[in-house]
């Protein structure tokens, strides 16, 4: 089986009249006119390969449903919660999402195993269609610190040869990415939860290693390299039981662009 991932992105005008076609899908189609809602939604589509043409299935068909299908939906609920001056909140994209689910499905033969809307380049929302619908939450987070690598049972030599660069006796630096996602019953409170979301990270992690020396501010460090798999595993620790009523899922710490790790559970 093959898992095909489509990202169509749009824009949605709630100000003025309907959101113009537009010609750039790279950028949004409809494309919005000036201020406009910006989303991104990707649609997972898994089961096996046609043998004449090599595709799950063509995604221009995944492109052509999601405008036709999808799009009025989100334009249609966006508008009337603007006018009504109420807020489009986690249960209402969730409910477009699941909507979204029904209406693909009943075009495509391959199953529609998962539905990740943006809402902006660092919170995404995605539902997974497992033994049950799976709602999941992420949001990414920011944090610099430094580190050494050196264990002091090699040889100085062998911590060189071992960790490179990363055993510099002054240590360096990171700009480090946490992405954090949580699982959200059906039954969970919204109204405000981000925010809560939001300082339960700031509290309980990021408070404890930004702009900290790793090996020195930190305890757990002082006997333990601060890899990014160890912080990724500090990380789940700190995090694992401090939201009220979703459950952590994943942890994710890059420390550059081409290197992360993650820690996920089975809540």
């Amino acid at each position: 089986m093959h898992r095909l991932f489509r990202e169509v992105r749009f824009s949605i005008n709630p100000f003025g009249t309907a959101s113009r076609p537009g010609f750039n899908s790279y950028a949004s189609k409809p494309c919005g006119d000036g201020l406009a809602v910006y989303l991104a939604l990707g649609v997972e589509l898994s089961g096996p390969l046609n043998p004449d043409s090599g595709f799950v299935v063509n995604v221009s068909e995944i492109d052509r449903a999601v405008r036709r299908r999808v799009v009025p939906d989100f334009e249609d609920t966006i508008r009337r919660l603007y006018g009504q001056q109420r807020p489009a909140d986690l249960d209402v994209l969730f409910a477009l999402l699941e909507k979204a689910g029904r209406s693909l499905q009943a075009v495509f033969t391959p199953r529609v195993s998962k539905l990740a809307l943006s809402l902006n380049p660092y919170r995404k929302m995605t539902l997974l269609r497992e033994n049950d619908l799976v709602r999941l939450y992420s949001e990414q987070f920011e944090f610099a610190a430094m580190h050494r690598l050196w264990n002091d049972r090699f040889s100085e030599a062998e911590n060189f040869q071992t960790f490179g660069k990363c055993a510099n006796p002054a240590g360096h630096g990171h700009n480090y990415i946490l992405e954090v996602t949580v699982r959200i019953p059906d039954t969970a409170e919204q109204v405000g939860w981000i925010s809560k979301f939001e300082q339960g990270v700031e509290e309980h992690f990021l408070s404890i290693v930004d702009h900290k020396n790793l090996n020195l501010d930190v305890p757990l460090f002082s006997r333990l390299n601060p890899t990014v798999e160890n912080l990724a595993s500090f990380a789940w620790e700190c995090l694992c039981d401090k939201f009220d009523g979703v459950y952590l899922k994943k942890v994710t710490v890059w420390e550059n662009n081409r290197t992360c790790c993650s820690c996920e559970g089975n809540s």
